[in-house]
């Protein structure tokens, strides 16, 4: 497995969206939208890839205010879940993120996901809350 920084609107790209679609977006019933893509231009898009070069996992970096990125859209294929791609593309996310200069990631978890961020010492602030239909909380860690 190897982890990429990949290009907004590439091949790579519309794999990356294939997976989104199929992992987070299907099981709710949602597409996206041009606007919503349109505003993932000056994001940072990860991505990781098998053996023969499949992309199984990615995420988004949104950059925010006062050191702070977001992680979003994290998906990892079914055929590459609980096999630590996920926990391996988040800690390169990390870096990638302390390269950039930022100091804290911050992300909203969908319930299912939050003993994952648990284990990696990203830390639940304020309380549950519904985003796209679902209970999302709100997570933390400092890069330092």
């Amino acid at each position: 497995m190897e982890h990429h920084i990949i290009e907004f609107g590439s091949p790579q790209y519309d794999e990356t969206l294939q997976l989104r679609t199929l992992i987070l977006r299907k099981p709710l019933g949602l597409e996206f939208t041009e606007q919503q893509l349109a505003e993932e231009y000056a994001d940072i898009h990860l991505a990781t890839t098998d053996e023969a070069a499949c992309i199984v996992a990615c995420l988004i970096l949104t950059p925010k205010e006062d050191g702070q990125i977001k992680m979003r859209q994290v998906a990892v294929a079914e055929s590459a879940q609980r096999k630590g791609v996920g926990k391996s593309l988040v800690a390169y996310a990390e870096e990638v993120a302390k390269y950039y200069g930022y100091h804290k990631m911050v992300l909203n978890a969908r319930e299912n996901a939050v003993p994952f961020y648990l284990a990696l010492d990203y830390k639940v602030e304020g309380q549950p809350f519904e985003e796209v239909g679902i209970p999302h909380s709100y997570m933390t860690k400092s890069l330092n």
